[in-house]
């Protein structure tokens, strides 16, 4: 395992150095800083703060946090937790943009009822062990490191950055109540536990892996910044070095995980929690050493890590999208381009600023602000830079194909066209092996269905069972009555791909994506009574003058239904498919089966969907099957 960001810490450390301070935007002392923002932006935020005053912080019971266990259901016990942690946040900026102290109560209230809670963790993560069962109930004496964990962590850590001169005129049990529960719930397990998101050889990763060290190191760096606060005894110098050695190794065994050419195999959705979160971590590192991970930020898979975004935009709000990831992940914005600039890519920076600002500047445009304080203030203090980056110019995306997931792209002013190949085995998985997604106009045709609301099921053995995960909801055939499994070993193979000024293809066997039976035929030539493997190949052909897409199919199964799932209703006659006004397409080789309605009545897929989705299923009725799309 190549160990470049541990490197660069043990050789900081080796030269006998001393850590700075970590700054990375004002206190609430900086009475300038705070008053030249934007009026507009003050006033919004003081609104947002104001909409929370004599605020009643839900209550959470032990038979809420049981809930999940006892039901399966992580919504309604998250829905409770965050609504807390929103709240808590725009108080603390409302008080830091207005420092007159009418916030301070409702702040005190919030910081209390997160350190009395039993747990940080989720219940959906309450167990120590991955992959087993969770406990119905947290052990207080053994606090559990999840993603929220350590997002409270941090939270805490920030409102006591920025606050804690107002919080200690108060009384000072408040920030020594913060940093006893920091200690307690942060620091002391992060030192002398393992979670498997911490990474060890063997270990697959994924976003978990910089979310999570992210933030843990938001919580460390965060608490030895107060003017005229002694540091905590967890914050001395031998401790500040095991965090930063144990937070470089598990970065680099993410590193291991995630392919040279920076595709994230979880998708656009959790890029923002992987590769920018990955962006996060190295970037404290980077500040309190002065710079130890510069050459970092220079290396050709950091910069594919951080292009990854703007090359799977599609438009608007639409990405491509596959696994669990939504087709809308989120707008772009501040960590994009900062992200851009530290990796000295323009078109980067560019394209977070056009779709920040597509938003209006909405900063909530991406959820992950609502919950992470340290995200809020940090866009707060950018807003105006990104705001004004020049984007007259529009960003220039090329065709482009990441062999570490087999994801194809390709596009031109009418469509974007992405074909799906690899395995599966991608982090969030669905069985999505030579699936395709295709926008015309920016407007959605072929589509990726995404995942329903989170539940005990959607982690567990019976996952496959959940529709949105199974082949048949994706475009892919049905081959002799058999969908796709789950595993790596189950794969695409013999994949070509070939780019061109005027068009592009990609081809694959797909048979080994599927469980696919042996046939008793004539035999193969000199091995008479061999029984022979069904094959299935597909070709996707983009010709970009024409804007014509074709995809087409061979087999020699017997029985193939294929499965399309569209975004506007379907019209199918003999051959051709008419959806809506946007598009046509042409088939032949198949004859219609059914045309059915998917219902979109859950909450997560409702964020992503205007309306229900369609599946068109066509049963073969030759070897060969061809749909040209115009």
């Amino acid at each position: 395992m190549e160990k470049r960001i541990l490197k660069a810490m043990e050789n900081f450390w080796g030269k006998n150095n001393r850590l700075q301070d970590y700054r990375p935007f004002p206190a609430i002392e900086d009475r300038e800083a705070y008053d030249s923002l934007h009026p507009t932006l003050r006033s919004d935020f003081i609104a947002q703060g104001e909409a929370f005053l004599h605020y009643d912080y839900p209550v959470i019971r032990a038979t809420d946090f049981m809930h999940f266990k006892r039901t399966g259901n992580r919504v309604d016990f998250e829905k409770l937790y965050f609504e807390r942690r929103y709240a808590l946040n725009s108080l603390v900026v409302a008080e830091c943009l207005e420092d007159q102290g009418r916030f301070l109560d409702d702040i005190i209230n919030g910081i209390f009822v997160l350190c009395e809670e039993s747990a940080w963790q989720l219940p959906a993560h309450n167990s120590y062990i991955r992959d087993t069962p969770q406990e119905i109930l947290p052990d207080v004496t053994r606090p559990v490191l999840d993603l929220f964990a350590c997002e409270t962590g941090a939270q805490l850590a920030c409102v006591r950055y920025l606050l804690g001169s107002r919080l200690e005129k108060v009384s000072p049990f408040i920030n020594t109540r913060i940093a006893r529960e920091l200690e307690r719930r942060i620091f002391l397990p992060y030192l002398h536990e393992y979670f498997w998101w911490m990474g060890k050889d063997g270990e697959a990763l994924n976003n978990w892996t910089p979310w999570c060290t992210q933030n843990v190191l938001l919580a460390v760096f965060l608490q030895d910044v107060l003017p005229g606060m002694e540091k905590a005894a967890a914050m001395k110098d031998d401790t500040l070095k095991a965090v930063t050695l144990k937070a470089a190794e598990s970065l680099d065994y993410f590193l291991q995980d995630y392919g040279e050419d920076g595709c994230c195999d979880e998708g656009a959705q959790y890029f923002r929690h992987a590769g920018l979160c990955l962006d996060g971590a190295a970037w404290i590192l980077d500040q309190v050493t002065g710079g130890a991970l510069k050459e970092l930020y220079a290396w050709d898979k950091m910069r594919n890590i951080a292009s990854y975004i703007f090359h799977v935009h599609v438009d608007d709000k639409y990405y491509i999208n596959f696994a669990d990831c939504s087709p809308v992940a989120g707008r772009a914005g501040v960590r994009e381009f900062l992200f851009g600039r530290r990796t000295g890519q323009p078109e980067l920076m560019l394209f977070a600023a056009r779709d920040f600002k597509a938003a209006g500047g909405d900063i909530f445009a991406d959820e992950s602000n609502r919950l992470n304080l340290f995200y809020r203030m940090q866009t707060l203090f950018h807003y105006q830079e990104v705001m004004d980056h020049d984007t007259s110019r529009t960003p220039a995306h090329r065709d482009m194909y990441y062999p570490s997931v087999g994801l194809f792209l390709s596009r031109n002013d009418t469509f974007c066209l992405a074909v799906k190949a690899g395995d599966n085995d991608d982090s969030h998985n669905h069985n999505d092996t030579g699936s395709f997604t295709l926008y015309k106009n920016g407007h959605p045709l072929f589509v990726d269905i995404g995942v329903e609301s989170y539940s005990a099921k959607t982690f567990s053995s019976r996952r496959y069972e959940i529709w949105t995960m199974q082949s048949c909801y994706h475009n892919l055939p049905t081959i002799e009555g058999l969908d796709q499994q789950n595993g790596a070993e189950y794969c695409a193979s013999d994949v070509k791909t070939a780019f061109h000024e005027t068009e592009s293809s990609i081809s694959m066997e797909l048979s080994g994506a599927y469980p696919m039976r042996d046939s008793l035929g004539s035999g193969m030539e000199g091995n008479p009574g061999k029984t022979c493997k069904k094959h299935y190949t597909r070709r996707v052909f983009f010709d970009k003058l024409k804007n014509r897409i074709l995809l087409a199919d061979a087999t020699d199964a017997e029985n193939v239904i294929l499965n399309f799932i569209t975004y506007e209703k379907p019209e199918v006659t003999d051959g051709c498919i008419q959806l809506g006004a946007l598009a046509q397409a042409s088939f032949s080789g198949a004859k219609l089966s059914s045309v059915e309605v998917l219902p979109i009545t859950d909450a997560r897929l409702q964020t992503a969907w205007d309306h229900d989705l369609y599946r068109i299923r066509l049963a073969m009725t030759d070897r060969k099957f061809e749909l040209e799309i115009e």
